[in-house]
């Protein structure tokens, strides 16, 4: 079951840019680069009345230029390589910069052969059952995976900007609304919305296992008939806000709460304060046995779409002239709030309102800021260079030479640092 919209679809208008190079590839012309008319971000043009205006704008226009040009080899270094397997599966690869679309490419997977010696059980958490992952049903809406948890955070800043009443300081389990929160630990009843915001509930959790794992949590989430009964059900192990444990649980309680707060169902919620006004027509959102929505994991856009999100944040929240979520909220939620939150995976990852910050500067300004999917889905955003990558792939079966997560950190910026 789930959540779908359908109605008549708001795309990307992008004259001619994409081209077909084979039956099996579409790829975006890169020096033939045309600025994107989104419905999002309008462009402003100012045509100046005296030479200073003219020269500054000459300026501009002559920075862009250099971009493009110095990025073009990389980019396509990086689509021949994708090309020869070296990252693996990979179904979407974007680059916007400027507003202007540098890179679009798209890859076609023969996934029905691939998942052949895999357990292809049609069931939305069947991982392997091409009906519903990577694409939803045949359709273009890929799977975003925990990428869901970004947009959830960002569900929840628009929440607590229209209901004064509430933040990020209030006790969650008062915000539960049916559910028995009496509980013998007190540390449960101390858990605030931004401790589960950061993913410091203090529960006890195991998500770093493999999916299948039938001891990871997440695996059992998925398979219970009451989601927010399990995660409640967990005992706790620390005291809230002090220690960074990955819980997609915590996610789900933040999309009940926002259900008390806003009286409406998240993907009602989502439809009507950010899908409707960025333009986004077509969605699908799993739901739970328990009529609730899958806010740790089960939202499907297309890549155009996702894109839109990354231009609602690098314009500070702010769509077509209009605050969709506020300037606080973007800045507060893409900071790393809590540092080095994966030493094992890497040094200084840090983390914010249910988005990474793989790099930031000492004093705290996140120089990449990024939603990540299982599986290879990845919203990065570089705001110091107004650039977004957009990568969609599903390797979850085998590791992949090379990851796509580091390519903005290793491949774009230090050639846009260089230029």
């Amino acid at each position: 079951m789930g959540t779908f919209g359908s109605r008549q679809i708001s795309r990307f208008d992008i004259y001619e840019i994409v081209i077909p190079i084979s039956t099996k590839i579409m790829r975006t012309t890169i020096n033939k680069i045309k600025t994107l008319t989104f419905s999002i971000l309008y462009l402003v043009t100012v045509i100046g009345c005296n030479q200073k205006n003219r020269d500054k704008e000459a300026v501009n226009d002559t920075q862009r230029v250099t971009s493009q040009n110095v990025l073009s080899s990389v980019i396509d270094a990086i689509n021949s390589e994708i090309n020869n397997g070296d990252y693996g599966l990979i179904d979407r690869f974007m680059i916007i910069q400027n507003d202007e679309l540098l890179a679009d490419f798209k890859y076609e997977q023969d996934y029905e052969t691939i998942v052949q010696k895999y357990d292809t059980t049609n069931h939305q958490y069947n991982f392997n059952s091409t009906v519903w992952h990577p694409y939803y049903k045949q359709t273009n809406l890929h799977t975003l995976q925990s990428v869901t948890k970004s947009i959830t955070s960002i569900l929840f800043g628009i929440a607590l900007d229209l209901n004064k009443d509430y933040n990020v300081s209030n006790k969650a389990m008062p915000l539960l609304a049916g559910y028995d929160t009496d509980f013998l630990d007190k540390r449960k009843q101390n858990i605030s919305i931004e401790d589960l915001l950061t993913m410091r509930s203090g529960l006890q959790w195991n998500e770093e296992t493999d999916h299948n794992d039938t001891t990871n949590d997440c695996f059992r989430l998925e398979s219970s008939d009451n989601w927010i009964k399990y995660v409640l059900s967990k005992p706790m192990d620390t005291i809230p806000g002090t220690r960074f444990v990955y819980n997609g649980g915590g996610t789900v309680l933040l999309g009940k709460i926002i259900r008390t707060i806003t009286d409406k169902r998240i993907d009602l919620w989502a439809e009507e304060k950010l899908f409707e006004p960025l333009g986004i027509t077509d969605y699908y959102w799993k739901e739970t046995p328990d009529g609730e929505i899958d806010t740790e994991g089960g939202l499907y856009l297309k890549a155009e779409d996702l894109a839109k999100i990354g231009l609602l944040f690098l314009n500070k929240g702010k769509w077509n002239d209009k605050q969709i979520v506020s300037e606080n909220w973007v800045n507060t939620a893409t900071s790393p709030l809590i540092k080095d939150v994966k030493p094992e995976w890497k040094p200084d990852m840090g983390y914010g309102y249910q988005w990474w910050i793989p790099k930031y500067t000492k004093d705290g300004k996140s120089s990449i800021y990024a939603g990540n999917g299982y599986g290879g889905q990845y919203l990065m955003i570089a705001p110091e260079y107004n650039l977004i990558i957009v990568f969609n792939g599903w390797n979850i079966n085998d590791e992949p030479e090379k990851s796509t997560w580091s390519v903005l950190q290793d491949r774009i910026i230090p050639i846009l640092q260089n230029k």
